[in-house]
Protein backbone atom coordinates (compact mmCIF):
# COMPACT_ATOMS: atom_id res chain seq x y z
CA UNK A 1 0.00 0.00 0.00
CA UNK A 2 1.47 3.22 -0.69
CA UNK A 3 1.67 5.63 1.67
CA UNK A 4 1.90 9.83 1.57
CA UNK A 5 3.23 12.52 3.41
CA UNK A 6 0.46 14.83 3.52
CA UNK A 7 1.31 18.54 3.79
CA UNK A 8 -2.22 19.52 5.49
CA UNK A 9 -0.79 23.40 5.86
CA UNK A 10 -1.28 26.43 3.36
CA UNK A 11 2.55 26.03 2.30
CA UNK A 12 2.58 23.92 -1.07
CA UNK A 13 5.35 21.67 -1.41
CA UNK A 14 6.88 23.22 -4.86
CA UNK A 15 7.87 25.83 -2.77
CA UNK A 16 9.75 24.02 0.06
CA UNK A 17 13.54 24.06 0.22
CA UNK A 18 15.43 21.05 -0.94
CA UNK A 19 16.29 19.78 2.39
CA UNK A 20 12.87 19.57 3.72
CA UNK A 21 11.38 17.74 0.49
CA UNK A 22 14.10 14.81 1.36
CA UNK A 23 12.74 14.65 5.07
CA UNK A 24 9.44 14.59 3.86
CA UNK A 25 10.00 12.11 1.13
CA UNK A 26 11.09 9.52 3.87
CA UNK A 27 7.83 9.39 5.05
CA UNK A 28 5.93 8.98 1.43
CA UNK A 29 5.47 10.61 -1.82
CA UNK A 30 4.64 14.29 -0.97
CA UNK A 31 0.37 15.19 -0.81
CA UNK A 32 -0.51 19.06 -0.44
CA UNK A 33 -3.82 19.35 1.15
CA UNK A 34 -4.90 22.97 1.74
CA UNK A 35 -5.28 24.04 4.84
CA UNK A 36 -9.12 25.03 5.09
CA UNK A 37 -10.13 28.95 5.62
CA UNK A 38 -11.52 29.10 8.86
CA UNK A 39 -14.12 31.60 9.80
CA UNK A 40 -12.90 33.82 13.28
CA UNK A 41 -16.94 34.15 14.16
CA UNK A 42 -17.01 29.97 13.77
CA UNK A 43 -17.51 28.70 17.46
CA UNK A 44 -16.80 25.61 18.66
CA UNK A 45 -19.14 23.36 17.20
CA UNK A 46 -17.98 24.92 13.75
CA UNK A 47 -14.54 23.85 14.55
CA UNK A 48 -15.39 20.49 15.78
CA UNK A 49 -17.35 19.80 12.95
CA UNK A 50 -14.63 21.15 10.34
CA UNK A 51 -11.82 19.17 12.25
CA UNK A 52 -13.81 15.87 12.46
CA UNK A 53 -13.91 16.30 8.39
CA UNK A 54 -10.29 17.42 7.67
CA UNK A 55 -9.21 14.25 10.09
CA UNK A 56 -11.91 12.15 7.77
CA UNK A 57 -10.55 13.21 4.74
CA UNK A 58 -6.76 12.79 5.62
CA UNK A 59 -7.21 9.55 7.07
CA UNK A 60 -8.57 8.49 3.58
CA UNK A 61 -5.00 8.84 1.85
CA UNK A 62 -3.10 6.30 3.74
CA UNK A 63 -1.03 8.87 5.14
CA UNK A 64 2.33 7.99 6.59
CA UNK A 65 3.02 11.30 8.11
CA UNK A 66 1.46 14.11 8.23
CA UNK A 67 2.56 18.03 8.33
CA UNK A 68 -0.28 19.79 10.41
CA UNK A 69 -0.30 23.28 10.71
CA UNK A 70 -2.70 26.06 10.38
CA UNK A 71 -5.37 28.02 12.49
CA UNK A 72 -4.62 26.70 16.16
CA UNK A 73 -7.91 25.43 17.37
CA UNK A 74 -8.37 23.02 14.29
CA UNK A 75 -4.53 21.92 14.52
CA UNK A 76 -5.34 20.97 17.88
CA UNK A 77 -8.19 19.22 17.35
CA UNK A 78 -7.16 17.41 13.83
CA UNK A 79 -3.55 16.38 15.36
CA UNK A 80 -5.28 14.56 18.35
CA UNK A 81 -7.50 12.78 16.00
CA UNK A 82 -4.78 11.50 13.60
CA UNK A 83 -3.01 10.47 16.87
CA UNK A 84 -6.14 8.43 18.37
CA UNK A 85 -5.44 6.66 14.81
CA UNK A 86 -1.90 5.86 15.43
CA UNK A 87 -1.22 8.52 12.73
CA UNK A 88 2.44 10.05 12.93
CA UNK A 89 1.61 13.88 12.80
CA UNK A 90 4.35 16.76 12.67
CA UNK A 91 5.15 20.19 13.01
CA UNK A 92 7.78 22.08 10.81
CA UNK A 93 10.95 23.88 12.67
CA UNK A 94 12.54 26.41 11.16
CA UNK A 95 14.97 29.12 12.14
CA UNK A 96 13.79 32.63 12.02
CA UNK A 97 16.40 34.79 10.64
CA UNK A 98 15.62 39.22 10.75
CA UNK A 99 17.29 41.33 8.66
CA UNK A 100 16.75 45.13 8.61
CA UNK A 101 17.65 47.63 5.91
CA UNK A 102 16.49 51.21 6.30
CA UNK A 103 14.22 50.46 9.18
CA UNK A 104 12.37 47.70 7.55
CA UNK A 105 12.62 43.90 8.43
CA UNK A 106 12.66 41.11 5.84
CA UNK A 107 12.00 38.16 7.98
CA UNK A 108 13.22 34.52 6.13
CA UNK A 109 12.75 31.00 8.09
CA UNK A 110 15.12 28.15 7.32
CA UNK A 111 13.73 24.63 7.79
CA UNK A 112 15.48 22.96 10.20
CA UNK A 113 13.74 19.72 10.94
CA UNK A 114 10.14 18.33 11.42
CA UNK A 115 9.29 17.33 15.02
CA UNK A 116 6.76 14.89 15.97
CA UNK A 117 3.41 15.22 18.14
CA UNK A 118 3.63 13.46 21.05
CA UNK A 119 0.77 12.80 24.01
Amino acid sequence: MKHYFVNFTNHPSAGWEEHQIQEALKYGEILDLPFPTVDPQGDEDDIRRLSEECAGQILTLCPGAVLCQGEFNVVYQVVNRLLEQGVTVLAACSARMVEETDGKKVVTYQFCRFRKYER
